[in-house]
């Protein structure tokens, strides 16, 4: 008698501790299946980049003789065919394959014109801005330069400004998927640590609460029989 009390005591008083985060936990994971992932991503919104066009052989600039090359790959862009010069622990470098000279760092125009070229979906642009890789968006999170690309729709898209490339799409849904995956793990700052002690300890409640119930289950219905 008195065991079975003070069990549904301590089972009440951890009812009311992780209430509130079971129902967090609840509606943010209901949140996140409520569409298909591919959606939510716009897997859709983008068709590949165009297969590389040259007439002639491509020059190689001079500039890759003697460095610590990570990789040089040759990709087209809505502006041309670009060489992609990435140095091991540098800067990553275009260059013109039809001459070999090196060029610039994307624009905001070229930025612009990439994501018209392969955006597939009905939005317009509306603005162009760079982003400050110490401070990227939080719908970014990479330490890069780059161009957000802002659609009517609320989609952004992201260019590399280093490279031209298309290194992010985030949907209007994206983004409330993301911060329902922060409350999920209870980290609405950086979304991303999944190991904290908040996160650890209501889990570690709840699992307790659970057990609880299972043990108080049976003694409960042996009172009812009795």
């Amino acid at each position: 008698m008195n065991l079975r009390r003070t069990l549904r005591r301590w089972h009440v008083w951890l009812g009311w501790a992780v209430g509130l985060p079971l129902l967090f936990w609840t509606l943010s994971g209901l949140v996140m299946v409520a569409k298909p992932i591919e959606e939510v991503r716009g897997s859709d919104l983008l068709r590949p980049a165009d297969p590389v066009t040259l007439a002639a052989p491509p020059v190689m600039p001079s500039i890759v003789a003697g460095l610590p090359l990570a990789r040089v790959s040759l990709e087209q862009r809505a502006a041309g065919p670009r060489w992609i010069i990435e140095v091991r622990n540098g800067p990553t470098r275009l260059a013109d394959p039809v001459t070999g000279r090196l060029l610039p760092s994307v624009s905001a125009a070229e930025a612009s014109a990439e994501v018209a070229r392969r955006y597939t979906g009905q939005a317009r642009i509306v603005s162009v801005s760079r982003t400050d890789p110490a401070n990227p968006p939080l719908d970014l999170r990479r330490d890069i330069a780059a161009w957000q690309v802002s659609l009517t729709d609320g989609t952004r898209i992201y260019v590399d400004a280093a490279t031209g490339g298309i290194v992010a799409t985030r949907t209007r849904w994206w983004r409330i998927y993301d911060w329902m995956w922060g409350l999920h793990i209870m980290d609405l700052d950086s979304r991303e640590d999944t190991h904290h002690p908040l996160l650890v300890g209501f889990a570690a409640l709840s699992l307790l609460t659970v057990l609880l119930a299972l043990v108080l289950l049976p003694l409960v219905s042996r009172r009812r029989r009795s």
